[in-house]
């Protein structure tokens, strides 16, 4: 099986890449990334010398690469995207190209080559905030952030693709992601360089904002079991089942850490912030998914790779004020 894995460099793409080659070690990968800021390639430095990866530097924009990469390929799995909510706030232009114009790019290209499945990676925040109950697959879309809306219009159109051209597709949309790898300005890897940087969290608002937490390695085996067993045309969501409030979240941070609830410093809440997102995931576990790792363990497996990586991340972050 050859697998055209997009944004492979970046936090979740980089763990999915690292989980398949270990579980299908006859698969072929390629690796396509443009290496924005948030793309590194030393997330793959452990498999780089693997003979069945390669890597190939190029925006997703590029029809022409696109084509050739996509000749080659049986399947792809669309991870490639603009996704900092904060940054789609101060500018929405790179989200629109890469996360609307970027997958226009691929379908037209996939449905040329002919590939037998595209899984566009899509996310939680499309539904919008849940005031009660949990957002279910076929629920309407009401995203509140550029990003969000982005994401949204982006699953439309491989929606679309489904009906109209009969393209192989499905979507995964998954809850917040943590783990290794993860770029620190998201939430918990920048709460967690800043406490051991001596400095302060900052934490939006009254804190009682919720999200959902799944563990980077659980949501990787979901991918792959939605890959393998899921059916085309169809839409799976991922998420853990646990909303955590921010400042619970902050709290056990400081635990972990050994930090004192003085390091917290609240601050003012940013736009269109949503105040809770929520899952129904009973049609993955039809499919014989369940996650693996509790919140705890997985904060606590997440807070010792930061510790034990300070050169991975002190280069990404500006020093601390």
């Amino acid at each position: 099986m050859r697998l055209l894995v997009t944004g492979g460099a970046g936090f979740i793409g980089s763990n999915f890449i690292r989980h398949i080659l270990k579980r299908y070690p006859a698969y072929k990968i390629v690796n396509w990334d443009k290496l924005t800021y948030a793309g590194n390639p030393k997330n793959l430095r452990d498999v780089r010398d693997n003979k069945n990866y390669t890597f190939v530097k190029g925006d997703i924009c590029d029809r022409r690469l696109a084509e050739r990469l996509l000749a080659k390929c049986d399947w792809l799995i669309n991870f490639a995207a603009a996704t900092h909510v904060d940054r789609s706030i101060q500018d929405a232009g790179d989200f629109i190209k890469s996360n609307i114009q970027g997958v226009y790019n691929l379908l037209e290209s996939a449905r040329k080559a002919k590939i037998k499945r595209f899984l566009q990676i899509s996310t939680d925040e499309v539904y919008g905030s849940v005031e009660k109950g949990r957002s279910k697959e076929n629920d309407p879309l009401f995203p509140n952030s550029p990003y969000s809306a982005s994401k949204a219009a982006a699953d439309h159109l491989v929606r679309a693709y489904g009906v109209t051209y009969k393209l192989p597709v499905m979507i995964t949309r998954s809850s917040n992601n943590f783990g290794p790898y993860q770029y620190p300005e998201k939430v918990i890897p920048l709460f967690i360089t800043n406490l051991l940087e001596g400095g302060q969290i900052p934490l939006y608002g009254d804190g009682l904002n919720k999200r959902d937490w799944l563990f980077v390695q659980d949501n990787c085996r979901a991918i792959d079991t939605v890959l393998h067993k899921g059916k085309t045309g169809e839409i799976y969501n991922i998420g853990a089942g646990r909303e955590i409030p921010n400042i619970v979240l902050t709290q056990k941070i400081l635990k972990f850490t050994a930090m004192p609830q003085s390091r917290i410093q609240y601050v003012a809440d940013r736009p269109g912030h949503d105040r809770r997102y929520a899952l129904d995931v009973n049609k993955l576990k039809s499919l014989g998914w369940k996650q693996e790792f509790s919140f705890a363990d997985a904060l606590r497996l997440t807070i010792e790779w930061y510790k034990n990586n300070p050169d991975w991340w002190k280069k990404l972050k500006k020093p601390s004020s």
